[in-house]
């Protein structure tokens, strides 16, 4: 078990009782999805939730939130487990095993407080569930908004193949990176993304996610797609929490990475970082 805690995370307003309860729930779901054991990594954050996420998610208030991230690298689920998840008695364990009031449990403490809850699994990958709890009203309203500046955007003709088998986040990743004036090029599994990088005449940037359907990794994908044009950038994603992620070996230490669920700036700014970066 390991513990990340970010510094300066902000103060948010919950009953401490719940809250305990909650990341016990999803400590001992943890555990159980590792019947040969494994690693269970609970990790803090600052987050901050924009009008684009907001827009796919209409249950979300837009804002300043602090995640706690809860992450094993169990048996995982499919989507469709993933989407029945909350429902009060739903349950993939065995009968006498658990009740499956932990994770409806869970949501209803996060949504009453205000919050939002996403899980991202893969099967025989793991699972991350991620708690959004608002930043507390006072605190925020103290801290005095500062002007944004404009976001970086791209320079001519620069095109960036997004790699993601979510419909839902490759088109708010393309949608994004169209408006910041970049050429797109999609893909939704690894094969799909090296048969276009072999027909198109000019890709700056593979944006990818760490796991994939098909077969290749987002890591054996940019591997490949390096060996085709050793020039390319690569800039990973992944719902899953940062460090997790990394510690677990999925990812080697030092390469670019940006979490989901990414803000329309963030991701402005990150890929404009990795285009202009020398490595």
């Amino acid at each position: 078990m390991e513990t990340v805690l970010g510094a300066g995370v902000w103060r948010v307003e919950a009953d401490p009782a719940e809250l305990e309860a909650a990341i016990i729930n999803l400590a001992v779901n943890a555990r159980d999805a590792m019947t040969n054991g494994g690693r269970l990594t609970i990790e803090t954050s600052n987050a901050h939730i924009d009008e684009a996420y907001v827009a796919a998610h209409t249950e979300v208030v837009p804002g300043q939130y602090v995640a706690i991230a809860v992450t094993d690298t169990g048996v995982g689920m499919d989507s469709k487990t993933v989407t029945q998840a909350f429902e009060p008695f739903f349950t993939t364990k065995a009968v006498g095993k658990g009740t499956g009031l932990g994770l409806s449990q869970v949501y209803g403490f996060v949504k009453q407080s205000g919050g939002h809850v996403k899980i991202y699994s893969e099967v025989g990958q793991g699972t991350t569930v991620k708690l959004y709890l608002p930043r507390l009203a006072t605190q925020a309203a103290g801290a005095e908004q500062v002007e944004s500046n404009p976001s970086p955007e791209a320079a001519q003709e620069e095109t960036v193949l997004v790699l993601e088998d979510d419909d839902e986040v490759r088109a708010y990743s393309v949608d994004s990176l169209r408006e910041l004036g970049y050429r797109v090029i999609e893909a939704h599994d690894g094969p799909s993304a090296l048969r276009l990088l072999e027909r198109q005449p000019r890709v700056d940037l593979l944006f990818t996610d760490v796991v994939l359907p098909g077969g290749l990794t987002g890591a054996q994908v940019a591997a490949q797609a390096k060996t085709l044009r050793p020039a390319l950038k690569v800039l990973f994603t992944t719902g899953y929490a940062r460090n997790a992620i990394i510690h677990h070996g999925r990812l080697d230490k030092g390469v670019q990475l940006i979490v989901k669920p990414f803000s329309f700036s963030d991701l402005a700014t990150k890929v404009r970082d990795v285009l202009d970066s020398s490595g």
